[in-house]
């Protein structure tokens, strides 16, 4: 996410109940030995979100969605492998009308509590077992509105609907293990009336109309995602499909209407920006890419979508398209393990920023860190303990971070620093990576000690003395 559209004071205040109530099934034996998977992950700024007990492969969604009333129709077919004899599981899901359940192809009990929803199959599943829960759902999705003011979840466009993530926004339109440490493939089937169209993640593996003239797409995500970089837009858009890197990825661009004019220069660009970035980078690591551009009153900020990040008109820019392209190699594939590694995803985008205004507009990454070291918003706190959860989003985070990467390169030199800059993603790619597992990778590559640059830039408290270039 990019924060020259989004300052956020505050990340959304989602509390997810507990449950209390102990669940259990019995086993082929007759005895009964499974627990209740554990609500929440205890992730350091969200405690309650996620789920244990099991790990989900592959989501199937089939949706169908009305502008005109709002309303969603849903199943989520959930395809998973247990991590411990499970008597029953729990889903991250926010409002929304649950109308039946079934694991492995049998009714099973469903129980709400808050934001919690819990599955008891009527045979224990065994660790190890992979299992598939199919939940069907409708009624109005929520949109989530954080304190200061951005708005996530499922929010209604002036022609449909936009759907956004980050960080727990997915919950509004789908059940699941919503933590970014469970990541999944992805297959997305949205039905729509004529007249308007739907773009998700991902490749468009079929496309299809019904004989009153709806229309029906599925959208294919063969390489994990994490939830929160799951979007779906529906409503009128200008579409073009193109090609990058030798031909080999698809390039989708979604644009309203409205704003499609002011976009098209910028948006033939994507080809040729995600080849400077290729280059930079390493390897492109999903099989689509794009982007879907709506009007400034149906998204409020940009967000790095996996394959296809989202935009405002008035936020489709060279830096800010660079900047969440680049999250494509951090954040969307190497994707934090908890939210407090969320630094490694903005500092790389930000710092990508740097890099293209030094490649293309004279401006030496030197001197955008030295506009960043005078900003003061910098150093309200290290970028890698961000106090609590609102600050997660924080300029500290963003210019700070970027700041940590441009030090390592003043300490590595440029030959080992893009050699980091490409391993990293090629080291974790589609997987997740904490701060510590970062901070060992750079002192690998350099061959040597820098506990002095992490106390200092990472962790340490103030600002600390300007560096010589």
């Amino acid at each position: 996410m990019n924060t020259r559209s989004r300052v956020r004071a505050g990340a959304v205040a989602v509390a997810f109940a507990l449950l209390a109530a102990g669940c259990t099934g019995s086993g082929s034996g007759g005895g009964v030995k499974g627990t209740p998977g554990a609500a929440g992950l205890r992730d350091p700024y969200f405690p309650k979100l996620g789920n244990s007990g099991y790990d989900v492969s592959h989501y199937a969604l089939t949706l169908s969605y009305d502008p005109a009333t709002g309303r969603l129709d849903g199943r989520a077919e959930i395809t998973a492998k247990a991590t411990q004899d499970l008597s029953a599981f729990n889903l991250d899901f926010v409002g929304l009308t649950v109308r039946g359940a079934t694991v492995d192809g049998r009714p099973a009990a469903v129980n709400r509590a808050g934001n919690e929803l819990t599955l008891r199959p009527r045979a224990e599943i065994e660790d190890g077992a992979e299992f598939r829960a199919t939940v069907t759902y409708d009624g109005v999705p929520q949109k989530i509105t954080d304190s200061d003011g951005s708005e996530e979840g499922w929010l209604k466009t002036a022609d449909g609907a936009l759907a956004l993530g980050e960080p727990t926004g997915s919950t509004a339109w789908f059940p699941g293990n919503h933590h970014p440490s469970d990541k999944a493939t992805y297959d997305i089937a949205v039905t729509v009336p004529a007249g308007v169209k739907a773009f998700s993640n991902g490749v468009l593996s079929s496309e299809k109309k019904t004989a009153d003239g709806r229309g029906t797409s599925v959208w294919h995500v063969a390489e994990p995602m994490a939830s929160y970089l799951a979007t779906l837009a529906i409503g009128r858009f200008d579409t073009t499909t193109t090609t990058a890197l030798g031909g080999k990825v698809p390039v989708v661009t979604a644009v309203d209407p409205v704003v499609a004019a002011g976009a098209a220069a910028l948006r033939a660009r994507i080809p040729e920006l995600l080849e400077w970035e290729t280059e930079n980078f390493g390897p492109y690591p999903f099989a689509a890419a794009g982007a879907i551009v709506e009007r400034d009153g149906d998204a409020g900020y940009a967000l790095e979508t996996q394959t296809r990040p989202v935009f405002p008109g008035s936020s489709f820019d060279t830096s800010t398209l660079v900047h969440e392209m680049a999250h494509q190699w951090y954040g969307d594939s190497v994707s934090p393990a908890t939210w407090k590694d969320m630094w490694l995803n903005e500092s790389f985008a930000t710092y990508a920023e740097w890099l293209y205004a030094e490649d293309f507009e004279h401006t030496p990454a030197q001197k955008s860190f030295e506009k960043a070291f005078a900003n003061d918003a910098a150093w309200a706190f290290p970028p890698a303990e961000p106090p609590k959860a609102e600050d997660l989003f924080g300029t500290p985070v963003y210019q700070r971070g970027a700041m940590v990467l441009h030090r390592i390169r003043q300490e590595v030199g440029d030959d080992t620093f893009y050699e980091i800059l490409a391993g990293w993603p090629a080291e974790h790619r589609h997987g997740n990576a904490t701060t510590k597992d970062f901070t060992e990778y750079v002192e690998s590559v350099a061959g040597r000690d820098l506990s002095g640059l992490w106390d200092v830039w990472l962790y340490g408290d103030g600002k600390p003395a300007r560096p010589t270039a």
